[in-house]
């Protein structure tokens, strides 16, 4: 495990762990909830540099080495989550795009594992360290309900997910920990122009209400209400961020 960190002051504060947290919706929520004055532990599996880079911009702030590929990466992800946690954002994922035809036993064992099995694991080792009252939100994609060619995995990974948000509801209100889904639109990162044309981005924007692409940003303000005394009494919903997109 590597980790870097910008400093450990303010140990009161809320806790929260973030995946995928070193670029796009996943960097949009550390920034938003470091805002808002919380201590932000979150892992990257590639760019050190651009977690670095998130540490340094966020005070108190860690960045975990955690590469969801492999299982081992849950102790590295929760070393730093000490003291309680009171926000747990499972955001990371990987979508690397093919025809059913093409799918192999060795990519869906891969998706599977970061987009679901490892989510499902780190949930239930975040409940176990989540004082009562905390949060917990994953992150899904409206490619649940608007399912898109060439995306089987993904879409089945995050479907999955989202099941393991209602159960999670109903197993973790006693304590009064709220699980939620947020499940972004067309949302201007790396991984949509990836795996999408120019031409399709285009139309998806035209196609949505507000008429543009949504930002990381707008993700993760919708993620940062979920964590707030707010919305106490949301717990088990999938709130479709999405711009209008789907209405």
């Amino acid at each position: 495990m590597t980790s870097t960190t910008n400093g450990d002051s303010g140990r009161s504060r809320r806790i929260a762990l973030v995946t995928g947290g070193s670029r796009g919706i996943g960097r949009a929520i550390v920034e938003r909830l470091a805002a808002r004055g919380m201590r932000v532990v979150f892992t990257y599996a590639r760019d050190k540099a651009a977690a670095d880079a998130v540490a340094a911009a966020c005070p108190g702030a860690v960045a975990v080495h955690a590469d969801q590929s492999d299982l081992s990466c849950l102790d590295a992800m929760f070393a730093p989550v000490t003291g309680g946690l009171d926000v747990f954002v499972n955001n990371a994922a990987i979508n690397p795009g093919a025809a059913i035809a093409d799918i192999t036993p060795e990519d869906f064992d891969r998706v599977m594992t970061v987009n679901a099995k490892v989510p499902l694991l780190a949930m239930a080792r975040a409940a176990t360290l989540m004082r009562d009252g905390g949060r917990i939100v994953n992150i899904s994609t409206l490619n649940t309900v608007v399912p898109a060619p060439g995306h089987a995995l993904y879409c089945a990974s995050k479907a999955a997910l989202e099941q393991f948000t209602a159960v999670a509801a109903r197993e973790l209100g006693p304590r009064g920990i709220t699980v939620n889904t947020v499940s972004p639109g067309a949302t201007d990162t790396d991984l949509l122009r990836a795996v999408n044309t120019p031409e399709a981005l285009a139309q998806s924007a035209a196609f949505t209400a507000l008429g543009r692409l949504g930002h990381p940003a707008d993700i993760a303000a919708v993620v940062a209400f979920l964590t707030t005394p707010d919305a106490a009494w949301l717990t088990g919903q999938n709130i479709r961020a999405t711009g209008g997109l789907l209405v």
